[in-house]
């Protein structure tokens, strides 16, 4: 049994990560109940999940909807958990969330934009 106490922020990504500003909307619920839903874009995005910066105050461990769209418009939305809170530059915090269901569809999402930013950046031939 391991009895070490290791840091909640240790590294343990095995995803793929890419800075990318992909235009985002992101909606939970507060406390009392109340639905919200906030513009923003991402600072990366990775095969499992997502960075953005964001002016709602939300929890660690809090469940948030993310919507987006692939290069050629197709909807994305995905069920989201807050991993990570710190202070941001903009907004009141940069949230972390790993995505916690319609993995598939963000995992669709991550690679269309990764594509769609090689064929940008790719020379015709």
């Amino acid at each position: 049994m391991l009895t070490s106490m290791q840091p909640q922020y240790e590294e343990k990504r095995f995803a793929l990560r890419m800075a990318l500003r992909l235009p985002i909307v992101v909606s939970g619920r507060a406390d009392d109940g109340a639905a919200w839903s906030e513009p923003t874009e991402t600072d990366d995005i990775s095969t499992l999940g997502a960075l953005f910066q964001l002016n709602q105050k939300i929890a660690s461990g809090e469940t948030l909807y993310i919507r987006s769209h692939r290069p050629d418009g197709v909807p994305v939305e995905v069920k989201a958990q807050v991993v990570r809170l710190s202070a941001a530059s903009h907004g009141t915090s940069r949230v972390g969330v790993t995505i916690v269901e319609q993995k598939e569809s963000w995992l669709r999402l991550f690679v269309a934009w990764i594509a769609d930013d090689n064929v940008a950046d790719g020379a015709d031939e």
